[in-house]
């Protein structure tokens, strides 16, 4: 609760300077920010400019009528808090504000104790509401800042987005090629505040390594052969917004070191330059490997991870995000046969089922292009299963490994026998110690998904 209050503002209304001044003074130590103003005219801009959290207001204004700001600041903005000073004796003035909406009041003179428990009580409720009113938001929705999907694993990666945005801490967001990363950093860039800055998106697989630099920190004129004039690189794009640098795993060490550099001071320097420059950036990474093993295999720098890994956010493969598969592929349908001006009337039950029993190994691009290849090749109608070009060759491959060493291996490695629930039970826990703890990850490393886990965590936990 300390740090959602620690983002939260009151401002003060109070049109006397000495006692504006002793409640800011009393405030001061608190973990919200405050400020305080004159005058209702004076309170319209401020809340206009930055909207506080919740609002201390004092209903003898010089420049309104009693209970005349509250009734407009109520109609205006529902969502800030107020708390309402009165004079001694006003009690029925008091009430009337609550009936209006306001959350409190205090009767003047104000003590500070008193002062500071209702301002933290007002608060503390302000911001559970929203905690609770952005879960409800998120709990059941089929799309969300360019994702489609209702299964319980996205709403999960919903909740983390929204609870993540606020922040300035990096995102580290992993998860297998096709299953929305960029979506996913875009998305909590438009909920966080940043969102009326720049987003700019590196990705750092396709680009030339002896590049890379100049894209990420720009250069000055003459920097190096064909620089013919200057060029911001994408840090500096970014100022006052958010750079999400996309398959950070194929920065090579060397710059992984200035990157790291850039990350503790904030600061850039463009190749060939002498001086640096400041910019203020909320960073957001993502990569399809394992960053972990990566750092074990002496190809990502530890200190870096550590510094970018602090709110991990793993993307769930297509395969584990159960009825989405069949939602995604109605939406490609409507879409792709607008655009060739071709009707079709969906998806049959056996082609519902055919696309259920694939494990897209592509992911949602994998899905989009069979879509796509059945609406280009077909003039309309129902789609059959026969219709849906599935590429079940890599499928096919794994099926038919064998499923079982070699008798003589097994013969060799046999041992006492136990219980399968042990062995399961084991298998998991190992994986969540191997992956730090991260339930998520070790699901992903375990090929299931993350609430099969959790399940059994709960169930051996009870137990």
């Amino acid at each position: 609760m300390q740090t959602l209050l620690a983002q939260a503002s009151v401002l003060v209304v109070e049109d006397s300077e000495s006692l504006r001044s002793l409640y800011l003074a009393y405030l001061r130590q608190q973990p919200w920010r405050s400020s305080g103003v004159g005058s209702a005219m004076e309170a319209a801009a401020a809340i206009e400019a930055d909207p506080p959290t919740l609002v201390l207001l004092d209903l003898q204004l010089p420049d309104a009528d009693e209970l005349e700001f509250l009734r407009l600041l109520r109609s205006q903005a529902p969502q800030i808090g107020v708390v309402v000073a009165t004079g001694h004796g006003s009690v029925d003035l008091a009430v009337d504000a609550l009936r209006l909406g306001a959350s409190d009041f205090l009767e003047k003179p104000v003590n500070k104790d008193r002062l500071i428990q209702t301002l933290r009580n007002a608060l503390e409720r302000l911001v559970l509401e929203r905690q609770v009113t952005q879960l409800l938001q998120t709990e059941h929705r089929e799309r969300f800042h360019g994702f489609i999907g209702r299964s319980l694993a996205m709403q999960a990666v919903y909740r983390t987005i929204v609870a993540a945005a606020p922040s300035r801490a990096t995102v580290f967001i992993t998860g297998e090629s096709g299953t929305g990363k960029e979506v996913t950093a875009r998305a909590i860039h438009a909920e966080s505040p940043r969102r009326s800055g720049p987003f700019v998106a590196l990705n750092c697989a396709a680009i030339p390594r002896d590049l890379m630099e100049s894209e990420l920190f720009g250069h000055q004129k003459g920097a190096f052969t064909g620089a013919q004039q200057a060029r911001e690189g994408a840090a500096e794009q970014a100022d006052g917004g958010t750079l999400f640098l996309d398959e950070i795993g194929e920065m090579n060490l060397e710059l992984q070191s200035k990157l790291l550099r850039f990350l503790q001071t904030g600061e850039v320097k463009r190749l060939g330059a002498n001086q640096e420059r400041r910019v203020d950036v909320r960073f957001l990474c993502a990569t399809n490997r394992d960053p972990w093993a990566e750092v074990q295999a002496g190809r990502f720098r530890e200190d870096l991870y550590f510094r970018l890994h602090v709110i991990p956010l793993h993307l769930p493969p297509l395969r584990e995000r159960e009825e989405d598969v069949v939602l995604l592929a109605e939406e490609f349908l409507a879409r792709f046969a607008a655009e060739e001006g071709r009707r079709f009337s969906g998806f049959s039950a056996a082609a519902r089922e055919a696309l259920l029993r694939h494990p897209w190994p592509g992911n949602v691009r994998e899905l989009e292009n069979v879509v796509r290849q059945v609406v280009v090749l077909n003039n309309g109608g129902e789609i059959d299963a026969d219709r849906l070009l599935l590429d079940s060759r890599r499928w096919s491959r794994e099926m038919q490994q064998p499923a079982t060493a070699p008798l003589d291996a097994q013969r060799a490695s046999a041992g006492p026998i136990e219980p399968l629930a042990l062995t399961e039970r084991r298998a998991i826990e190992n994986a969540i110690t191997l992956c730090r703890g991260n339930v998520p990850e070790a699901a992903r490393r375990l090929e299931v998904a993350p609430s099969t886990l959790y399940r059994k965590l709960a169930q051996w936990s009870d137990g």
